[in-house]
């Protein structure tokens, strides 16, 4: 659903609107900011996510104030950003970036008891694909210390920059570069754990993200 809230209003020849193109930017990341109003003040948290369908899962202590805010159903803002490039024109005005963003509406709800577990391994999957088989799950303690929200995306949108930099006309006759500087996000190598135990090879998950 489209309001005005939710509508591109700056360059809307950059918004996208439809499920797949959305999906696929929320499922290229795992890292985003949710907005809340706590105590009348604006507060922007970032944290880990998992999508599964049409919902958002975050997952916090029990304690959190952005958990324990999020459960009594406040309508919440979430963000995702990737910037995919630095957009070098030949006049500084004209400088930009190349990325894909999205912005959600919705509330929130607190997952069972009984969902948890499937909804850590949305949140882990989001993040690693194939970890949360290789690792101990979470102890009855470790549960009981944790809170896992669930936000139906109400009202969403995306907004995409690509291709080259825009000049003004009488610009294009400077003899200064002009083009774009790819930003790339991509795993190193893996650094093993100063307690690790001997002869233990990485993990299919770390390999498969790295390969």
């Amino acid at each position: 659903m489209k309001t005005t809230r939710s509508k591109i209003k700056r360059a809307p020849k950059r918004a996208q609107y439809d499920k797949e193109s959305i999906y696929k930017i929320l499922d290229s990341d795992f890292l985003c900011h949710v907005g809340i109003i706590h105590n009348d003040h604006p507060v922007v948290i970032p944290t880990l996510y998992g999508r599964k369908d049409d919902c958002i899962y975050i997952h916090g202590a029990s304690v959190s104030r952005l958990i324990t805010e999020i459960e009594k159903g406040i309508e919440v803002c979430i963000s995702i950003a990737n910037v995919k490039g630095l957009v070098l024109a030949r006049s500084a005005f004209h400088h930009s970036a190349n990325y894909e963003s999205v912005v959600i509406f919705g509330k929130g709800e607190l997952v069972s008891e009984e969902e948890k577990n499937k909804a850590l391994k949305v949140i882990s999957d989001q993040i690693l694909v194939g970890r949360w088989e290789e690792v101990r799950e979470p102890s009855d303690k470790e549960l009981k210390a944790t809170k896992v929200i669930k936000i139906q995306i109400e009202e969403v949108s995306a907004k995409v920059r690509t291709g080259d930099p825009v000049d003004d006309t009488e610009d294009y006759e400077l003899d200064i570069w002009a083009g774009v500087l790819p930003v790339e996000k991509k795993f190193g190598n893996p650094v093993n754990d100063s307690k690790l135990k001997r002869n233990i090879e990485v993990s299919h998950s770390v390999k498969k993200a790295i390969s």
